[in-house]
């Protein structure tokens, strides 16, 4: 079975080898068709432990790490910008 792939933003980043990423979906109700936004968030591994808050990744499926990490980071697709740097 292929293993499942979700894209969201980072918010938080404090732990040790672990992102946890807000992942929202625009869901149509089947009946009456409006769409509403459900998000969720999941604890990803991090072996790099270098992502920073705000960035957008690709987090996979992987086998249970700990009692709610089931995910890991595959890549960062956008870092944040940086508006002190500017």
């Amino acid at each position: 079975m292929p293993r499942r792939e979700k894209i969201g933003k980072v918010v938080s980043s404090k732990m040790d080898k672990t992102v946890v990423v807000l992942v929202t979906d625009r869901i149509k109700h089947p009946k009456y068709g409006k769409v509403t936004v459900v998000s969720q968030k999941f604890m990803a591994h991090d072996e790099a432990n270098d992502t920073p808050e705000g960035a957008l990744v690709r987090i996979r499926e992987d086998r249970p790490r700990s009692r709610r990490k089931r995910w890991m980071m595959v890549e960062i697709l956008e870092r944040p910008v940086d508006l002190a740097a500017v």
